[in-house]
């Protein structure tokens, strides 16, 4: 797990840097930076950012890139099979968190409603018992992903919010999940049942692109790509849906994060109709 950087700390642990913060998660600030990223004025940065990050642009499909927001969703072969139960969505770290009767999951001590953050109840209900996976994305991350399983979609909602940096200090500080811009689709799946997969903004993340696609759609299909930031995918599982091991709650609990590769299948399935 990657340490949180001075500035980050800054902005959510300082009276000054909060003050700040207010400004920096109003969406005309990120989408004004987006504007400037999607730019031939941001070339420049491209170069920089490889550096920085040790990208190895030789595993993406050759490209010319015209700006900054061009070369950052950059796409390489996609060679994912169709397979049933569910696939790591995206390359990122991942938490895993139990969520309670209630339909409530806790980080660090800070609570999340899952009523709030679909901004359904009774959608959220399903969930009381089962699993919340959190794939967060760096600035080093593929930032496109894939369906996480096969199904039919039954729902495809977008919820305006602010764009809270998505490092683990800012979520274990304050519930972002619930304030950031999101995007999330509900999918039945016959071996999962009812999966919700999300999508989460995060600071200086003017869009979440999410393609336009059938009702029926396949595990380890592109879904979508992040622009510029860190950002995150959550999918959420009903009471078992899937088995995962246990030490991946205990890492999680300790706030250690697990490396994963979008692709990468998780866990066993259990039939919910035999459970």
């Amino acid at each position: 797990m990657q340490k949180d950087r001075i500035h980050i700390r800054f902005l959510y642990r300082t009276v000054c840097g909060r003050i700040i913060l207010r400004l920096l998660v109003c969406p005309w600030v990120s989408k004004t930076a987006n504007i400037y990223l999607d730019s031939v004025l941001s070339h420049w940065m491209i170069g920089v950012y490889v550096r920085k990050y040790n990208i190895d642009l030789s595993t993406y499909k050759k490209q010319k890139y015209r700006s900054f927001n061009d070369f950052f969703t950059r796409e390489r072969e996609n060679n994912i099979p169709d397979t049933d139960g569910i696939v790591c969505p995206c390359d990122a770290y991942l938490s895993a968190y139990r969520i309670d009767e209630d339909s409530v999951y806790n980080i660090k001590n800070v609570e999340y409603k899952l009523e709030q953050l679909l901004d359904d109840g009774e959608l959220a209900h399903k969930y009381a018992g089962g699993t919340c996976l959190i794939f967060r994305l760096t600035p080093s991350h593929y930032h496109r992903y894939c369906y996480a399983c096969s199904g039919e979609t039954k729902l495809s909602r977008r919820i305006e919010g602010k764009l809270h940096c998505v490092r683990p200090l800012a979520y274990t500080t304050l519930p972002v999940f619930i304030q950031n811009s999101r995007e999330y689709t509900v999918i039945e799946s016959r071996e999962l049942g009812t999966v919700v997969q999300m999508e989460v903004g995060a600071l200086l993340v003017g869009k979440i692109n999410n393609k336009a696609g059938d009702t029926a759609v396949s595990c380890g299909a592109e879904k979508g790509y992040f622009e510029f930031g860190g950002s995150t995918v959550i999918v959420l599982l009903e009471k078992d849906a899937l088995k995962i091991d246990s030490e991946l709650f205990v890492l999680s609990e300790k706030g250690v994060e697990t490396d994963v590769v979008m692709g990468t299948k998780l866990g066993e399935i259990i039939h919910l109709a035999e459970a």
